[in-house]
């Protein structure tokens, strides 16, 4: 019977190639057709498999039984029922927007698998029974015996049998410099990705020519194990989507058991029964909150534009808003705290160290920087070894550039570079010169280039000196290269060693990737804000320490990857529950990922960085993924929730602001819209509780014109308010803190609501009681009070309408004075209070709204009785909030906590 996707036999990969070549039953000479056809039917074909997942249908179903979708549903029978079918469709076409945006979003995980593929090429060179073919990469299998040169992407793990290689493993292990493999390299302990002898699918040669033995392909190869990673579990539901599907669970809850509770109240007081069911359908209608999803939509998809023009994409709107809690940033060093592009910083010259952005005009200077551009073999327009890159752009900036067109053109002889060796030596017209580690260069070297640009002997006392120098440079996180020559007059030798002795030191070079300009304010601001900061690298430690110093990050512990495989999960939450921040060297996929869960196991909310595809599990399971885009691969974009146009950590820290501000204007419109629940709810119990004696002092139409019709641009306006002063000198929320919480409710319903609901009511009554009427009178139509009715609804209409305006100032602040951030600065609510007045003016005053919602116009003295009423609501708001600023002062001698309050409070 056949087998598929059958898990390889266990096979050592350390092992020395006779004995790797019994346990996987093949030779040099490859494998058979026939062999190799069956093997395929065994272990599947060579390529990324997804797991299987819900079918789209049910995916989309799922949306439309969301909290807010069903209370929205809701709100749009009701609209149905009180005889607004249009308002009804246009509240169905926002839960039907709503639901397919979240779709498509939760569709958007799956590319991150489809992206990974990307990294596996079309076709591979492989020796079947000892003749060199080309087959589909699909169809490698264990065994195979693969060809591999300069420029091929590798197709499958694979333990070289002959030859050298140079590849670049920076989508596995995030390193930016390319590593040596060899065939003849012994095993050492450490991790398998370290392994000299072996090379990984997904990773590119970028030199040399080596044939291998295919050790594992598929799924079971290391790319194919990131990719089950990045496949495991599903992504959380954010703070604000958990809280506002809590609240709006609730809120739904007690409008329909406030409805419910109140017919048989309504009934007992004296209503029938066609008057009670009115009259439980408005208390419902008032309780739901109908705005209020469509508005927090529209204020996170402003923040999402927002952060897009400052270099962050977000892929998912409330993300935006969890950015805002983040507690914990975990950052890649290169390309995100660094520029990702190797510079020159120092040059050593006999009896001298120079600036390189001051040696120009220097003779040795330009000698040195001439020889090291010479030595290379880096195509230019950065294309090419980082390292090489750098040294052309340092013989470019001293005035002395060397065009690799022109180089290659006149170059005699290559001595390629050698990983073992760790050094390369071209030869131009009569000069050789050599470009390497200073280890490996130096003992080569008999003579140095003195400051007269003479000979000299390399002393002992100079030799002593050279070692100082590299051991300073390199505890400053420098990398070091030693430049030498020699004058060949005959043709080159053959021989290597021949070639390249008795050599003349022309000096050190000395480079770094260096730190981004703007990343050490960003990181003061992070701490400011109660930020903690990880690095989390496949780099050196020291090197990544080092960097972590230079952007503010002073005095890290280094934990390597290997002690994070040794760590238990308890001793890994007690390592990230200490305060201090640390720097993860030579991090696995599986140790950045474990990092991520216990952080987040730990109650923290996580950013997290990366660029490759290594960095792909821990993005997609982090609250926060966030990817590079410029220098990042398509898996990491895919995979992460936020992609950073400009690789800048500054933008991260930017972000964070921003979301922090989004929760604080999500609050904002919250409070407003609620604060309108007691002016609406206060009218029918004063119906019921009445008996009816007391008409009805607004309608349910009135009621769905106020929910989405008044206030909805002025909501949306103070979704866009800026930010209130010391937003990011406060430790981050909670992320039990929510959106709506006691005090939000107490400030609404407590405070504005009450004053809204008593000078709304004493509208009301103002004009029944100048009219002459008393309880019980009738005010149906026909009746000498008919008149008076319909103005004193339309004036409880007014009422609300003029309330909502002192709310909207109010609400644009939750601490500071409305003073501290301007009275006219957002335009936007200016705007939507102007189109609420006109709206409510022309469902007062024109005739054919007039007989849809049951208003007349206001005569000028009921006019100037509404006038005062936004000053009032504001006032008292005011100064409930310069009372809370009172007491906060005189309990800190601050505004809001610092980041050693933060740090007080997180764990």
């Amino acid at each position: 019977m056949e087998q598929t996707l059958a898990v390889p036999e266990p096979v050592d990969e350390r092992l020395p190639p006779p004995e790797l070549f019994r346990d996987l039953r093949t030779s040099v000479t490859g494998l058979g057709p026939r062999e190799a056809a069956r093997r395929l039917t065994v272990y599947g074909p060579n390529e990324l498999s997804r797991r299987t997942h819900a079918r789209w249908p049910a995916q989309l179903l799922a949306q439309f039984t969301q909290p807010l979708a069903a209370l929205l549903m809701v709100a749009a029978v009701l609209a149905w029922v009180g005889g607004t079918p249009s308002l009804a469709v246009a509240v169905v076409a926002v839960i039907l927007l709503n639901a397919a945006f979240a779709f498509v979003q939760e569709m958007q995980a799956e590319k991150a698998v489809e992206a990974l593929a990307a990294y596996l090429p079309a076709n591979a060179r492989v020796v079947r029974d000892g003749v060199p073919v080309e087959v589909p990469a699909r169809e490698l299998v264990p065994g195979d015996v693969v060809i591999i040169g300069e420029g091929d992407r590798i197709c499958a793990d694979a333990k070289l049998i002959d030859g050298d290689l140079t590849v670049d493993m920076s989508a596995l292990n995030g390193e930016s410099m390319p590593a040596d493999r060899h065939a003849d390299a012994g095993a050492v302990p450490g991790p398998l990705l370290e392994a000299q002898a072996l090379i990984f699918s997904g990773t590119a040669c970028t030199a040399g020519q080596a044939y291998a033995v295919v050790i594992r392909t598929g799924m079971h190869s290391e790319i194919g194990r990131i990719a089950a990673l990045s496949q495991r579990g599903r992504p959380e539901a954010s703070p604000l989507e958990r809280q506002v599907r809590r609240a709006t669970w609730i809120i739904a809850a007690v409008a329909v058991v406030a409805g419910a509770a109140f017919l048989p109240i309504g009934v007992v007081a004296g209503l029938g029964w066609a008057a009670a069911i009115s009259f439980s359908i408005g208390l419902i209608v008032a309780n739901v909150p109908e705005g209020l999803l469509p508005t927090i939509t529209l204020a996170l998809a402003g923040g999402v534009r927002e952060l897009a023009r400052n270099g962050a994409v977000v892929k998912r709107l409330s993300a935006v808003e969890t950015l805002g809690s983040t507690t914990v940033i975990c950052t890649d060093k290169t390309g995100t705290l660094t520029e990702n592009r190797m510079r020159v910083t120092r040059l050593w010259l006999y009896g001298r160290e120079l600036e390189a952005a001051t040696a120009a005009g220097d003779p040795g200077a330009v000698r040195l920087a001439r020889g090291a551009a010479l030595c290379t073999t880096a195509a230019g327009d950065g294309k090419g070894d980082p390292t090489e890159l750098a040294l052309l752009r340092l013989a470019e900036e001293l005035g002395t550039p060397v065009r690799p067109g022109d180089r290659d053109h006149d170059r005699r002889h290559l001595y390629a570079f050698d990983g073992r060796l760790k050094r390369m030596a071209t030869v131009e017209g009569h000069d050789l010169h050599v470009n390497g580690a200073v280890e490996s260069v130096l003992p080569l070297c008999t003579k140095i280039v003195d400051a007269d640009g003479s000979a000299a002997d390399l002393s002992s006392g100079i030799r002593a000196e050279l070692a100082s120098t590299v051991d300073r440079y390199a505890s400053a996180g420098l990398r070091v290269l030693a430049i030498a020559y020699r004058d060949v007059v005959e043709d080159p030798p053959e021989i290597r060693a021949a070639a390249e002795s008795d050599l003349t030191l022309l000096g050190l070079v000395a480079m770094v990737d260096p730190p981004r300009p703007q990343v050490a304010a960003a990181v003061t601001a992070a701490h400011q804000a109660g930020i903690r900061i990880h690095v989390i690298t496949g780099d050196y430690g020291p090197t990544a320490a080092e960097i972590a110093r230079q952007v503010g990050l002073p005095g890290n512990r280094i934990v390597t990857g290997a002690d994070v495989d040794a760590m238990s999960d308890a001793e890994l939450d007690r390592l990230l529950a200490e305060p201090n921040e640390i720097v993860f060297a030579r991090s696995s996929p599986e140790g950045k990922l474990r990092i991520c869960e216990a952080l987040r196991a730990n109650g923290q909310i996580v950013a997290m960085t990366g660029d490759g595809v290594n960095d792909a599990p821990a993005l997609r399971h982090a609250d926060i993924g966030v990817a590079m885009g410029r220098s990042g691969t398509d898996v990491a974009r895919e995979a992460a929730t936020m992609v950073l146009t400009d690789d800048n950590f500054a933008t991260i820290v930017r972000a964070v602001d921003a979301g922090r501000r989004v929760f604080d204007n999500v609050r904002k419109f919250v409070l407003y819209i609620f604060a309108h629940a007691v002016p609406e709810v206060v009218p029918f119990l004063i119906f019921a509780l009445s008996g009816g004696a007391i008409p009805l002092p607004l309608t349910v139409l009135q009621i769905l014109a106020i929910d989405l019709g008044t206030e909805t641009l002025p909501a949306l306006a103070l979704g866009r308010e800026r930010a209130e002063p010391g937003l990011m000198d406060r430790p981050p929320r909670s992320p039990r803190a929510g959106v709506i919480d006691r005090r939000l409710l107490l400030r609404a319903w407590g405070l504005l609501g009450v004053v809204s609901a008593a000078l709304v009511m004493a509208g009301f009554f103002s004009v029944l009681w100048r009219a002459g009427w008393h309880p019980g009178d009738p005010i149906g139509a026909g009746t000498a009070l008919h008149h008076a009715y319909q103005q004193a609804t339309t004036m409880t209409f007014a009422g609300i309408v003029a309330c909502q305006i002192g709310t909207a100032f109010a609400a644009r602040t939750d601490h500071a004075s409305l003073r501290s951030i301007g009275l006219w600065t957002n335009k936007l609510l200016l705007a939507g209070i102007a189109f609420e007045l006109i709206f409510a003016a022309a469902l007062i005053y024109l005739p054919p709204l007039q007989s849809i919602f049951g208003t007349t116009g206001l005569s000028l003295d009921q006019i100037a009785f509404l006038l005062p009423m936004p000053l009032l609501v504001w006032g008292v708001d005011e100064l409930y909030r310069m009372r809370l600023r009172r007491r906060k002062r005189s309990r800190t001698p601050g505004s809001f906590g610092t980041a050693a309050d933060a740090a007080g409070t997180r764990g």
